[in-house]
This record gives structure tokens, C-alpha cells and sequence, in this order.
């Protein structure tokens, strides 16, 4: 004579437990190997998104050298107060070193400093990303939205 199992159905008494340990060996496989798929995502991502910074260092460099460029013709027209072109020039100077440390750094280097930096200074780093949210929301609010006052069929091609 067999036992039942709770669901009705017949079956040798030690079934279940032995059915509940293939189940969870089972999941357990399928969320080590999702773990290790997951894993060799990121490291693909990390990898791609380095090469991919990397290529692009100077193109930044040469961004970062044309603000200081601009920055500098700004200064220019403060010739008659000496210590707003000294702030002028001060901050040119250090974006042309920024652009220069740029060039001859790896991402891997700039990414350890920022870190580095956000673990010491969490609050500057939050009002800085604060800050550039709002600057970057009152830009897309800005460039993105038509002016309510004219009519709907001035956008009319």
C-alpha cells in the first residue's frame, strides 16, 4: 500500500523531501550560472565602455583646451580690472593642465581619483550632481518646448 501525498496524487512517503532538493539544486544552478553570466556581462560593459573612453581621450582633451582658449579671450576684456583677468587666466591655466593630464592618463586613472575623491567629499559631489541635473533639466526644458503664446499652425510644415 502507498501513502498519499497531500496533492492526491500516490507515492512513496520520502518523495517530497527528495523532490524539494532537486528543485532547489536546480534553482540554485540556474542562479549560479545567471550570476556568471551577469558577471561576464559587466566585465564585457566595463571593457567596451574603457576602450570606447579611451578612444575619446582626445577629444576631450582638445574640448577642455578650447574652453581654456575661450576663457582666456574673456579675460582679455577685463584688462582694466587685473584681478577678475587673474581669476580669468588662473582658470585657463587649470583647464589647459586638465586637458594636458587628459592626454597622458588612462581612464582607469581618472576613474580611481573620482572615486577616490567622491569617498572623501560626498557632499560636494551630491551638490555638484544636483547642480548639473538642474542645469541640464532648465536646458532640455529650454531647447525642447515651444512657446504656448503662438498658434499650433505656425509649426505646420
Amino acid at each position: 500500500m502507498t501513502a498519499s501525498h497531500p496533492s492526491g496524487q500516490a507515492g512513496v512517503p520520502g518523495d517530497r523531501p527528495a523532490d524539494l532538493g532537486d528543485i532547489r539544486r536546480d534553482v540554485e544552478d540556474i542562479a549560479g550560472t545567471a550570476a556568471e553570466r551577469g558577471r561576464g556581462f559587466a566585465a564585457a560593459a566595463r571593457t567596451h565602455a574603457v576602450s570606447y573612453a579611451e578612444g575619446r581621450k582626445g577629444e576631450a582633451a582638445k574640448s577642455v583646451s578650447d574652453i581654456a582658449g575661450s576663457l582666456r579671450e574673456s579675460g582679455k576684456t577685463f584688462e582694466d580690472k587685473p584681478n577678475i583677468k587673474a581669476f580669468f587666466d588662473s582658470a585657463a591655466e587649470g583647464l589647459d593642465d586638465l586637458a594636458g593630464s587628459i592626454e597622458t592618463r588612462s581612464f582607469a586613472d581618472f576613474y580611481g581619483e573620482a572615486e577616490a575623491f567622491a569617498r572623501r567629499s560626498p557632499v560636494t559631489v551630491a551638490v555638484a550632481t544636483f547642480a548639473a541635473g538642474f542645469l541640464a533639466a532648465r536646458f532640455i526644458k529650454a531647447s525642447g518646448t515651444p512657446d504656448r503664446d503662438e498658434p499650433y499652425d505656425s509649426y505646420r510644415a
